[in-house]
């Protein structure tokens, strides 16, 4: 049982997981260990409810139709959440920039393995994806 090409492959699989990584950002000013309250920071949930959509959203499409634009866009999202705390000031709440670095870090590190795995692939093959 040899899959050498594991990596190497873009599957169905980690659209699923950009799609939960979504949901998880969106939830995530509302997670149970926080410092204070977020609810005094409407930008801030905003910003991350936006994201988390914008996420959800590309993953959605790379599940349907992928094309190597949603993956540069994944990691420009992630980008933006790690660098969201302290664009908008909220680096100061503790948890909720923890979250953010950790949840971008992971859109990041998945947006590139995506675009390392579909970068020699001609656009027939890219719509083949998932069927």
């Amino acid at each position: 049982m040899s899959d050498s090409g594991f990596l190497n492959t873009h599957r169905t699989w980690e659209d699923w997981c950009g799609m939960l990584l979504g949901a998880v950002i969106v939830a995530s000013p509302w997670f149970p260990i926080q410092d204070e309250s977020i609810t005094g920071h409407q930008t801030a949930i905003l910003n991350t409810v936006a994201v988390g959509l914008v996420v959800f959203g590309i993953s959605q499409l790379e599940y349907v139709a992928l094309q190597r634009w949603q993956e540069v866009m994944t990691i420009l999202a992630g980008l933006w959440l790690i660098a969201s705390p302290y664009v908008i000031g909220y680096s100061g709440e503790g948890f909720l920039r923890i979250y953010h670095t950790t949840l971008g870090a992971v859109v990041v590190l998945l947006g590139i393995l995506q675009l390392w795995q579909d970068w020699d692939m001609n656009d027939q093959d890219l719509l083949k994806h998932g069927q």
